[in-house]
């Protein structure tokens, strides 16, 4: 899953991907189906990257791109507007090792919601660039190794003389 460029803005409803920097903020586009522009400038709006988001747990941070992938193997996944316990229930089965005090039922919710907005764009199935593919198995290839010869040590170089006036 590819969540580069993918902000959520506060105070905005949905998720924007970033189209451009300019040097008072961002150019954002929402990834609805208005595909509403908006300048968000960074003095006055907080932005947050979904690919840098993680979770509260008992050990350490999950990352929100992690819970996502354990989103896309779930069977039921319930609407964001769906009651606080049962919103619960099946964050435990994601995310198993959540803190339960620290991630509130609304974080749930947005969490939900911007996963369904996700899910039916090409980024949800796409590669994510910063992260090395699998290494493909190969059999070695022996090369043939020739010995070059050493190069012989360059000369050094004479000093270049000042340059002087003509006189006129």
């Amino acid at each position: 899953m590819n969540l580069s460029g993918i902000v959520a803005v506060s105070g905005k409803p949905g998720l924007w991907k970033a189209l451009a920097q300019n040097k008072t903020g961002f150019v954002l586009e929402s990834l609805d189906a208005q595909k509403t522009k908006l300048i968000a400038n960074l003095s006055t709006a907080k932005l947050a990257a979904l690919d840098e988001i993680t979770l509260f747990s008992n050990d350490e941070d999950i990352k929100l791109v992690d819970v996502f992938e354990r989103m896309k193997g779930a069977k039921n996944i319930p609407d964001a507007k769906t009651d606080g316990k049962k919103l619960r229930e099946f964050f435990r089965e994601v995310a198993p090792d959540h803190d339960e005090e620290k991630v509130y039922s609304s974080d749930i919710k947005k969490v939900i919601s911007w996963f369904q907005i996700l899910k039916p764009l090409p980024i949800f199935e796409e590669a994510d660039p910063t992260q090395a593919p699998a290494p493909v198995a190969e059999e070695p290839v022996a090369e043939a190794v020739t010995a070059e010869p050493e190069a012989e040590p360059a000369a050094p170089k004479a000093k270049a003389k000042k340059a002087t006036k003509k006189a006129e």
